[in-house]
């Protein structure tokens, strides 16, 4: 059954997600995950009677997020939700519509640390090179491929690119989360692989529709971060993310300093960036262990 804020709640949400996409610059899909979790606790908030921000208190988050784990939902889906009603109420607060955060020190459920999904260098490398055809739709593939394993790029990132960003260029300039730019090298196999498809792939699939945007889809248009979903899938059997990971992890595994790793992915946070660390600690212990006569 579709949810809908309640209308005591409605103006301030609106008003917030707006901050979110103007001032914080956050992409329109986190912005849309936001409206999707406050939608849902306003709605449950207004069947359990409040009605306006203030008859919100820590019984009634306490009460939804019971709710939320009776449902079966995911640990992290809840602790997601949770967080999305706190920081609404900490703007809130901050803005004097309220003096106290009642979502401060809510427990949510623990979330279990899950490494990143690597694919080993050597795998990733056979598969890409074996995509060597000239067609237009392989010409393209492999191009995405090469930048996405090659620049450690988000799909979101990749997606945005057009013609004229990466025309000769050994440096793409990314527009990232929360518009922060940062410059990312181009390797020389992504580079070969760019310049084939821009020279015999992209203006063979482009219609009037694909304007100057770079990837295109076999019907002329645009292909956006779910057509480049499809195109890993297709290829590689996994999702865009997994060779952002394998990025991170191989170049932590090749000797490269860690912060000059959290640049080259955009993180704001170190510590966002050191669970590669966890899976560069397995692979020594693997090589350790298979190597030395004493493990």
């Amino acid at each position: 059954m579709p949810q809908t804020i309640p209308a005591w709640a409605r103006a301030h949400v609106e008003e917030y997600l707006d901050r979110l996409a103007l001032e914080r610059r956050l992409s329109p899909n986190t912005v849309s995950s936001y409206r999707r979790d406050l939608e849902s606790f306003f709605s449950f908030a207004d069947a359990f009677g409040a009605s306006d921000l203030i008859a919100v208190d820590r019984r009634l988050i306490r009460r939804y997020v019971a709710d939320l784990s009776g449902q079966g939902l995911a640990s992290r889906s809840i602790a997601r939700k949770a967080s999305a009603v706190r920081a609404f109420y900490s703007d809130a607060v901050g803005r004097s519509l309220m003096e106290a955060n009642p979502a401060d020190g809510i427990t949510v459920p623990r979330i279990p640390q899950s490494l990143p999904r690597v694919i080993p260098a050597s795998v990733l490398s056979a598969a890409l090179d074996q995509l060597d055809g000239n067609d237009p739709v392989t010409l393209r593939d492999r191009a995405i491929l090469e930048l996405l394993y090659g620049c450690g790029l988000r799909v979101a990132e990749l997606s945005k690119l057009t013609r004229g960003a990466v025309a000769g260029v050994s440096f793409l300039r990314i527009d990232g989360k929360g518009g922060k730019q940062r410059d990312v090298p181009v390797g020389e196999p992504a580079r070969r692989a760019l310049d084939r498809y821009l020279a015999n792939g992209r203006d063979q699939l482009a219609g009037p529709a694909a304007g100057d945007a770079l990837w295109v889809g076999v019907r002329g248009a645009a292909l956006g971060s779910r057509g480049i979903r499809r195109v890993v899938a297709a290829r590689l059997g996994t999702f865009p993310h997994a060779l952002r990971h394998s990025f991170a992890t191989h170049l932590l595994e090749g000797g490269a300093d860690l912060r000059a790793v959290q640049e080259l992915l955009g993180h704001n946070e170190l510590a966002t960036t050191q669970i590669y660390t966890a899976v560069t600690k397995d692979h020594l212990k693997a090589t350790y262990e298979r190597s030395h006569p004493r493990a």
